[in-house]
C-alpha cells in the first residue's frame, strides 16, 4: 500500500524499512530466534530463567503474525500443487490433530491421578500411626497406579490405532485417486 503497510492481498509480504528487505516472521524463525535467545544470549552469565523470561517476553508477541504468516504460506503452498498435496496437507494434520489430542487426554488423566495418588498419600502420612489403615491405604494407591497403567495401555493404542486407521484410508484414497 502507499503508506508502507503492507495488506493481506499483497503477494509479496516483504516490508521495507528505511533500507533493505525484511521478510515478515514464520513460526520457525519466531522459535529459531527464541532458542538462540535463550541458548545464545548476550548476557551469557545471566541465570537461566532470566535468559528465558527475556526471550519469551521478546518473541511471544510475534506468534500471532508468525502463525498467520505460516498459514498464509502453507495455504498457498498447497493451492500451488496438485490435489495430492492437498490431500497430503489434510492427513498430515489430522494425523497430527488425532496425535495431540490423545497426548492431551493422556496429560490430563496423567495430572488427575498424580493428584489422587498425592491426596491419598497425604491421608496415608495422617493415618501412619494406625497400620490397619496404612494398609489400606498402601492398596488404594496401588489401584490407583493399576488404573492408570490400563488409562496410559488404553490411550496410547486407540491413539496408535486411529493413526495407523488414518494413514491407511489416506493411502487407499490416494491409491484410488491416482487410479483415476
Amino acid at each position: 500500500m502507499a503508506n508502507g503497510v503492507v495488506g493481506p492481498d499483497d503477494p509479496d509480504r516483504s516490508i521495507e524499512v528505511n533500507g533493505p528487505v525484511v521478510s515478515p516472521d514464520t513460526l520457525p524463525s519466531v522459535f529459531r530466534s527464541f532458542f538462540d535467545g535463550v541458548v545464545y544470549s548476550d548476557g551469557a552469565s545471566k541465570p537461566m530463567i532470566r535468559r528465558v523470561r527475556d526471550a519469551t517476553s521478546a518473541h511471544v508477541p510475534r506468534l500471532r503474525d508468525a502463525s498467520r504468516n505460516s498459514a498464509r504460506d502453507l495455504v498457498a503452498w498447497t493451492r500451488s500443487g496438485s490435489p495430492l498435496r492437498a490431500l497430503f496437507v489434510i492427513s498430515v494434520g489430522s494425523i497430527a490433530l488425532v496425535s495431540l489430542t490423545g497426548f492431551l487426554v493422556f496429560m490430563l488423566f496423567l495430572a488427575a491421578t498424580t493428584l489422587n495418588a498425592v491426596v491419598i498419600s497425604l491421608l496415608m502420612s495422617m493415618a501412619a500411626v494406625g497400620g490397619f489403615l496404612a494398609i489400606f491405604f498402601a492398596l488404594l494407591t496401588a489401584i490407583y497406579i493399576g488404573a492408570l497403567s490400563v488409562a496410559v495401555f488404553t490411550i496410547s493404542a486407540i491413539t496408535i490405532s486411529t493413526i495407523f486407521t488414518l494413514m491407511v484410508v489416506t493411502g487407499t484414497f490416494l491409491l484410488c485417486s491416482l487410479s483415476f
